[in-house]
């Protein structure tokens, strides 16, 4: 796991404004990615050194754009850089429902290397830096090395699972518990990626996509946020979360970090001393 010095070290070579990015960013971006996928597979140095020889092609997407639209055929792969981006499925009457969320080093859209085209589209939630990968490269790793291809084929598996969350969240839990499993998540993936410093990390996710993310309204959503403030659970201001009582938090959200098969947060990275 990388910690919080080496991921500053990572985007210090990025524009805050995610407009350009370096040859040396575009490449610790890609030992973010290796790093978060060591964590569930454990890879050989060739296996590292291969992935991080991938080409890249970066691209910069604006807050609030789509990023593939459903059915179009694809021949690459994103990787988040940074920002933050979504994948998302859309009403006939404009509705979104955000059904998952992704953040530095994570691969959006890993399945399409089987199936090239987009099920579901995605979002930018933030001005956010990508990575293409070309299919064919990424085909021709996991046919050179069987390590590459299992974890490919995990990290789509933990894909599904968080899907599969979301869907319990969603449809059984009350709006006070979806909201705390969300951020519960957020807070776990956040230490993985050393972005969590003593309960504090940036969380710029509008109350707008929470909702879309969460089946309610933005009203409600800001009444459950409000709620948790009250009950000493969490503050949000000035897009930065901080977890003030992790267990109490985790509690509410009858949150279970195993389907993210990532190493357990300790409370005391966690939530502020």
């Amino acid at each position: 796991m990388l910690s919080c010095v080496s991921y500053n070290m990572l985007i210090s070579g990025r524009s805050r404004r995610g407009e350009t990015m370096s040859l040396s960013a575009g490449s610790e971006a890609m030992r973010l990615f290796i790093a978060k996928v060591d964590t569930r597979s454990s890879l050989n140095a060739d296996e590292r050194t291969a992935l991080l020889g991938l080409r890249v092609t970066p691209r910069h997407v604006h807050a609030h754009r789509e990023i593939g639209r459903f059915g179009e055929h694809v021949e690459h792969a994103c990787l988040v850089a940074e920002g933050h981006v979504a994948r998302f499925a859309q009403l006939e009457n404009g509705s979104r429902q955000i059904v998952s969320i992704h953040i530095a080093g994570d691969v959006v859209d890993l399945h399409s290397l089987m199936l090239p085209s987009v099920p579901t589209p995605l979002l930018a939630l933030t001005s956010a830096s990508l990575l293409q990968v070309a299919h064919a490269d990424l085909r021709g790793l996991a046919v050179r090395h069987a390590g590459i291809a299992a974890a490919f084929w995990r990290e789509c598996v933990v894909d599904g699972n968080i899907v599969a969350e979301w869907l319990v969240n969603v449809g059984r839990r009350d709006a006070r518990a979806r909201l705390a499993h969300l951020l519960c998540e957020f807070a776990v993936r956040s230490g993985q990626i050393g972005t969590l410093v003593r309960g504090r990390c940036f969380f710029p996710i509008t109350q707008e996509q929470i909702a879309d993310a969460l089946g309610l309204t933005p009203v409600h959503v800001n009444r459950m946020m409000q709620t948790l403030r009250s009950e000493r659970l969490v503050q949000l201001s000035q897009r930065e979360l901080t977890i003030l009582d992790w267990e109490g938090l985790r509690r509410v959200g009858e949150f279970d970090q195993s389907y993210l098969h990532l190493p357990t947060l300790s409370v005391e990275d966690a939530q502020i001393s």
